[in-house]
């Protein structure tokens, strides 16, 4: 891949370069740890905060552990300046909330209720709508922290690119159980309104502040370079490790609904690869078509295309279970993501010259 500068391209550590490896590798690990252990796997699954309130004690500490650390680096500070060009915010906010998770509705919908299940025979009718219901949850939760991973490798604005991703969390506290609630509902899957309720406040609104606060205060006492260069990176193998271990633990949950149909893993993996071209080509045309910098359009791209997977898997065990086809929607979009998101920053940049053409000159 050439950079237009001559310099040498940016790329991911070693970590973030292998994440589908690690992934694979977790996946193995996990079905192995659900067939071979069944029965204390199923105990795990089964220690819950509350009766019937699907949410496994595990899971939810490990998934605050990943969601903490991301919400610290958020500066809402950021929000002033993208007042000042709002056009590439504008497009992002309208693939992200309009044509994202209405679009994976209907892919849901075409792929998984109709041509898989009623047309093909190959899924069972209550479980091509909990696919769907999984793949909804995926699709209303815009990516977080990957998305400052692609912003670096497409040279992205990282002042605007924060604040974009800023936005969308303080939306998501008021959208993302509506739009849930109502797609999900209509996709013939019942929605309890109070567990997705439940599951924003634990799972955004108080991680959100906790951040919120804890940079704040940290920043004001240790200054902004140590907060940045020593307290951000401690979370780093911690997010890392959390991150693995609920991979572990989802793919054992879900072992035995894996190995009966692995296919479903191939299946759901069409429409969410399907969302994730479509959205992203659309974004970056229509940041073309407005004018929008290169630098501003290519990280409004991928984040008009990625998911907020960490999320979309807590939304789903809290509502449906760790081992329900929700849930295993959900983790196959994290196996289908990485590599994705990676040939679409390899096309942002491939095609920076193309892009700035239709730009006026400088």
């Amino acid at each position: 891949m050439n950079h237009p500068t001559g310099e040498t391209p940016r790329q991911l550590d070693f970590f973030e370069r292998h994440l589908s490896l690690w992934v694979l590798l977790c996946m193995a690990g996990g079905l192995a740890l659900g067939k071979g252990l069944p029965e204390p796997t199923a105990r795990l699954a089964r220690w819950e905060f509350g009766k019937e309130s699907h949410v496994n004690v595990v899971v939810a500490v490990l998934i605050w552990m990943m969601i903490y650390p991301m919400m610290l680096k958020i500066d809402f500070g950021g929000l002033r300046d993208v007042a000042r060009k709002p056009r590439g915010l504008l497009v992002t906010l309208f693939v992200n909330w309009l044509v994202k998770p209405f679009g994976m509705a209907l892919l849901g919908w075409v792929f998984m209720q109709w041509l898989f299940s009623s047309m093909l025979g190959w899924i069972e009718p209550d479980t091509a709508k909990n696919y769907t219901a999984g793949l909804i949850i995926l699709a209303a939760a815009p990516c977080t922290a990957m998305v400052f991973v692609w912003s670096y490798l497409t040279d992205g604005d990282g002042p605007y690119t924060l604040a974009q991703v800023a936005i969308n969390d303080l939306i998501m506290v008021f959208a993302f159980a509506p739009i849930v609630a109502f797609l999900v509902g209509v996709s013939g899957v019942a929605v309890p309104t109070g567990v997705l309720v439940t599951s924003v406040v634990v799972f955004i609104v108080i991680p959100l502040v906790a951040g919120w606060l804890s940079r704040i205060a940290l920043v004001r006492t240790r200054g902004i370079r140590w907060f940045e260069q020593k307290f951000l990176s401690r979370f780093r193998p911690v997010t890392i490790a959390a991150l693995l271990s609920t991979l572990v633990l989802i793919f054992a949950f879900q072992a035995e609904n894996i190995v009966s149909h692995w296919t479903a893993v191939l299946l759901l993996a069409v429409p969410i690869l399907i969302q994730v071209y479509f959205n992203s080509g659309l974004t970056y045309g229509l940041m073309r078509l407005f004018k929008v910098p290169h630098n501003v359009a290519s990280p409004g791209a991928l984040i008009g295309a990625s998911n907020f997977f960490e999320l979309a898997v807590a939304v789903a065990i809290t509502l449906f279970g760790p081992t329900s086809p929700a849930a295993l929607a959900t983790v196959v979009g994290v196996l289908v993501e990485v590599p994705v998101m990676l040939s679409v920053c390899r096309f942002c940049n491939a095609s920076r010259d193309w892009y700035r053409r239709s730009l006026p000159a400088t």
